[in-house]
């Protein structure tokens, strides 16, 4: 039985939150992967930045301000500013954390192929990082690897 290890590209590129952004965006450019796992200084993944983290929606788009009112010279905006201000980090991100999706969905190296290609099938993700029991980044191992393993399997 096959195991994600088995699977997984080893050499896969990685950087850590605070590198610049555009380090990510270099690296996305240059690999085959899609994606590319964040990890802390002590190699533990943290995040992945993938090429869809880097497509801001038509709705993330509207960097419009908030609705607001005008009360007697202040301004009261009207919902939440949050929303806003994380449209406006992503758009403009210059680290990698302002990119990165935090907490990804992860294996470990001894998964077994069926458990991680479910796994990808129930996450609807395409490239999850593989993890030893201690959360170190390990590899990186896309949908195309599981389903090429399934199918030799």
């Amino acid at each position: 039985m096959q195991t994600a290890a088995d699977i997984m590209d080893s050499t896969a590129p990685s950087v850590s939150p605070g590198a610049d952004a555009r380090e990510a965006i270099e690296l996305l450019a240059k690999t085959d992967k899609g994606a590319i796992p964040v990890i802390d200084g002590d190699g533990r993944v943290v995040g992945i930045v993938s090429e869809s983290d880097l497509i801001l929606s038509e709705e993330q788009a509207d960097l419009h301000l908030p609705h607001y009112i005008d009360i007697m010279g202040g301004i009261v905006f009207i919902g939440s500013m949050k929303g806003f201000e994380e449209r406006l980090n992503k758009a403009f991100a210059t680290k990698v954390s302002d990119l990165m999706t935090a907490d990804p969905t992860t294996v470990k190296v001894d998964d077994d192929v069926e458990t991680v290609a479910r796994t990808i099938a129930e996450k609807h993700h395409n490239h999850l990082p593989v993890v030893d029991g201690e959360g170190h980044l390990a590899g990186l191992v896309t949908r195309a690897d599981a389903l090429a393993a399934l199918i030799d399997a």
